[in-house]
């Protein structure tokens, strides 16, 4: 991720990682109903799990990002035709092989109070 992002979108089950930018862009907007030039990323996984790419637009373009595995596979959640928003620390577990719920995890602390 290049710059600060809103919310991180997944794409639930498998995607087709033959698209490109458009192709992704367009499955973000007609099936998820969501905006592609919005600070969110837009994240999709192949069928192996060994692949994700991340849609991500940058003022005047987008960025798009591709992670392959060596070894092993991603903890991607299954399903179909669905978008599934998390954290960025969620998805940073996904990226580490991790499952997206770690019961053992302290909850995120999203807001200061400073006395």
């Amino acid at each position: 991720m290049l710059n600060p992002v809103g919310t991180v979108y997944l794409a639930v089950g498998a995607t087709d990682l033959r698209k490109s930018i458009d192709g992704l862009a367009v499955i973000v907007q007609e099936h998820f109903q969501l905006d592609p030039f919005s600070k969110h990323l837009f994240v999709f996984c192949n069928r192996k799990k060994d692949k994700i790419k991340a849609l991500e637009w940058d003022v005047d373009g987008f960025w798009l990002h591709l992670k392959r595995l060596e070894k092993g596979h991603f903890k991607w959640p299954d399903g179909k035709g669905q978008s599934l928003a998390v954290s960025g620390r969620e998805f940073r577990w996904l990226l580490d092989g991790l499952p997206l719920r770690q019961k053992g995890a302290n909850p995120e602390v999203t807001e200061r109070i400073i006395i």
